[in-house]
C-alpha cells in the first residue's frame, strides 16, 4: 500500500515537471486612432501606401502567469499625406510552466504572438472601417522567422537571449 502511495507521489511530482501552457485571458490593452486630414482626405483619390510597425513584449506576472503584448501600429498615406494612423495593444495573459529557458523565449516571442495577432488585426480592421476608411487585411505575420532574426542579431551584438 506505501508503495502505490509513494508511486502515485512520484507521479504527481512527475505531472509537475511536464510543460504547461494555457491561455488565461486575451485584451485590448489600448487603442488609438487618428485621421488628421479628413475630412478633405475623402475627397482625393485613394491611393494608400501602409506603413507597419510591429512590436512585441512581455512580462512575468505571478507565479507562472506572463503577459505578452503585441503592438501593431499603422500608418497610411494617400500619396505625401497621412490619411490615418491606429495602433491597437493586443495582449494576453498566458500561464506556461515546466519550459527551459530557450522553449519559455521562444514562446513568449514567437508563440504567443502568433496567438495574439488575429485579434490584433480584427482590431485594427473595425478602428479603420470606423474611420471610415477600406479595411486593412494585414497578411499574417511569421513570428517565428522574426524571433529568429532577433536572436540572431541579439547574438551578433553579444547579448544574451534571456528577456
Amino acid at each position: 500500500m506505501t508503495e502505490q502511495a509513494n508511486s502515485g507521489a512520484a507521479a504527481a511530482a512527475d505531472d509537475s515537471q511536464n510543460p504547461q501552457f494555457s491561455l488565461q485571458r486575451i485584451y485590448v490593452k489600448d487603442l488609438s486612432f487618428e485621421a488628421p486630414k479628413s475630412p478633405e482626405i475623402f475627397r482625393q483619390e485613394w491611393t494608400p501606401s501602409v506603413g507597419l510597425d510591429l512590436n512585441t513584449r512581455q512580462k512575468a506576472l505571478e507565479g507562472d502567469f506572463h503577459e505578452v503584448v503585441l503592438t501593431l501600429s499603422v500608418t497610411v498615406k494617400n500619396g505625401e499625406e497621412v490619411a490615418f494612423i491606429a495602433e491597437v495593444q493586443q495582449a494576453g495573459i498566458f500561464l506556461i510552466k515546466g519550459l527551459d529557458a530557450a522553449s519559455m523565449s521562444h514562446t513568449l516571442g514567437a508563440f504567443c504572438p502568433n496567438i495574439l495577432f488575429p485579434y490584433a488585426r480584427e482590431a485594427l480592421d473595425s478602428l479603420v472601417i470606423r474611420g471610415s476608411f477600406p479595411a486593412l487585411m494585414l497578411s499574417p505575420v511569421n513570428f517565428d522567422a522574426l524571433y529568429a532574426q532577433e536572436l540572431q542579431r541579439m547574438q551578433q551584438a553579444g547579448e544574451t537571449t534571456a528577456h
